[in-house]
């Protein structure tokens, strides 16, 4: 490939328009620090989504665009804010009461229901964890707890306390009145309780470092702001750590747009330059509501990998990002084809073409070659004719149809075969519906058997599926679509399918004969 560089600023894709960005950011000279930091948050209150993620995948595009145009050396970190205290059960967990019983606690500090690990936070950290080295992100994990506790933040926070009419001036504008009788940026972690407490500060002692609120019992309590005694709010503490780590860059959902000044207001008076920031949409579940960590109406990370490779995910979280878009499992076998289309496509295109391919971002510029494997679709219509249950099934019709492939030397296909397999069962299986054809169908059908019978071994999926297309065309030659309708809904027992030739090639001439007899015959397929 000719120099990125030499291509990037024409391209439509979003990660190399990020990147330039950053690029024009340091134009003049690199940060002092040395290296560009990028930035991904993480609240781990609930079980992680797949949505959670789409920020650690999306700003590794970026990272990664940056770096192919840039000499600036790069670093991400994944922020986990466990320090955040918990304040409500999150529906889907087990030991509900346990979890109530310490509600108020930072993450870190409530027990693990699930009791594998030493705390709630760390459990879900020890989640995210292994999907981004799943993924195999190049990243380093920082905790809130820890990153608080080891003084990190220490010399900002004292900045703060310093500034504190001026982060009051800020905030208290954005708060209801009666919010802001008892705001501060400043939450004490109760040396009684170990809860993180919303309490009203009567003094700020920036000789000390010292905070004076009151208990839950009314009476007034003095903690360093320091040292992991105290944390930020959330918006203050945003800010605080963009300047605190010397953030460049970060994205964040839709639902943080209104607090993205604010962010940006407390980092420059901590001393910091805010970062450049990019806006995603939300996802959205099957009821088009916005996916909640503690509802968990979403995908989970070992769901979609049930059923579809993880370049697939990446695929979805890449495109339209600043789309609202549904992330459920019916999403799931167009990612897979979608990917696959455009693996094949990238070895063809010029320079331009494949910066702006979203497989390019995917692989980190070095895209597999394409295996010309069959389809996610295709194999998900093999199996239900097939009625697969194992994938052993589905392999014994590929290795007839196209011999070179194993499931030792084809691992993507292996992974796809499997998934079709688990997908079917778990949504295809479940809601099909045949219906018998009629009168005229069953000519149709009839002279579709006769070609069948008679068509060489060696016709291709293309010429098969034009010779559907002149029977369609004698029958229902105002309504072709109804045509292939008919072929969906008798032989496969759903409303919409693969392209016929491609599934006869696969499924066999023999056996597509063999199913539409049965079909003639008005057999019950769904037995």
């Amino acid at each position: 490939m000719s120099s990125v560089k030499e291509f990037a600023a024409q391209s439509n894709a979003w990660p190399f328009q990020e990147a330039l960005a950053l690029v024009e950011r340091y134009k003049d000279a690199p940060p002092a620090k040395g290296y560009v930091l990028f930035e991904t948050g993480y609240g781990p209150s609930g079980l992680p989504h797949i949505g959670t993620f789409a920020e650690v995948a999306r700003t590794t595009m970026v990272r990664r665009a940056f770096e192919a145009i840039s000499d600036i050396p790069t670093k991400m970190i994944c922020f986990s804010d466990d320090m955040d205290g918990l304040r409500k059960v999150p529906d889907n967990l087990p030991q509900q009461e346990m979890i109530a019983a310490n509600l108020g606690k930072p993450l870190t500090s409530v027990p693990d229901p699930f009791g594998t690990h030493e705390s709630f936070g760390a459990h879900m950290n020890a989640r995210l964890c292994a999907f981004l080295d799943h993924f195999g992100f190049q990243y380093k994990f920082k905790s809130s707890t820890a990153t608080y506790k080891a003084g990190e933040f220490d010399k900002t926070l004292l900045i703060l306390l310093e500034r504190y009419q001026q982060v009051m001036d800020v905030m208290l504008p954005t708060l209801g009145e009666e919010r802001q009788q008892t705001y501060s940026p400043f939450l004490p972690i109760s040396p009684r309780s170990g809860k993180v407490l919303l309490a009203k500060v009567f003094e700020t002692n920036v000789s000390k470092g010292t905070i004076v609120y009151e208990e839950e019992d009314g009476t007034k309590e003095e903690v360093p702001v320091t040292g992991g005694h105290c944390k930020l709010q959330w918006k203050p503490d945003m800010g605080m750590r963009w300047a605190a780590l010397g953030v460049d860059y970060e994205m964040y959902g839709k639902d943080h747009l209104s607090s993205a000044e604010l962010y940006s207001a407390i980092c420059k008076i901590a001393g910091g330059n805010p970062p450049n920031q990019y806006m995603y949409e939300l996802f959205l579940d099957d009821k088009g509501q916005k996916i909640s960590k503690s509802k968990g109406n979403g995908l989970t990370i070992d769901e979609w990998l049930r059923y579809a490779p993880p370049e697939s995910l990446s695929l979805y979280m890449f495109q339209s990002p600043r789309k609202a878009k549904k992330l459920y499992f019916d999403v799931i076998p167009r990612a897979v084809d979608d990917y696959q289309t455009y693996i094949e496509k990238f070895a063809k295109e010029e320079h331009l073409a494949q910066l702006n391919n979203p497989a390019y971002h995917i692989h980190e510029g070095k895209p597999p070659a394409p295996e010309g494997t069959p389809g996610f679709n295709l194999l998900l219509n093999l199996a239900g004719v097939a009625q697969a249950e194992d994938p052993k099934v589905l392999w014994s019709y590929i290795s007839s149809y196209m011999p070179q492939l194993t499931p030792e030397r084809n691992p993507f296909l292996d992974q796809l075969v499997k998934g079709a397999v688990n997908y079917y069962h778990d949504f295809i299986k479940p809601t099909k519906k045949y219906r018998l054809p009629t009168e005229v169908e069953d000519q149709a059908l009839n002279d579709l058997v006769t070609y069948l019978e008679t068509a060489p071994d060696t016709a291709t999926a293309e010429e098969i599926q034009t010779e559907i297309y002149e029977i369609g065309k004698k029958y229902f030659a105002d309504n072709l679509k109804g045509w292939f309708a008919t072929l969906y809904e008798t032989l496969l027992g759903q409303p919409q399918g693969p392209r016929m030739g491609s599934f006869v090639k696969l499924y066999g001439k023999a056996d597509t004969v063999r199913l539409i007899r049965r079909v003639i015959a008005k057999e019950n397929l769904a037995a």
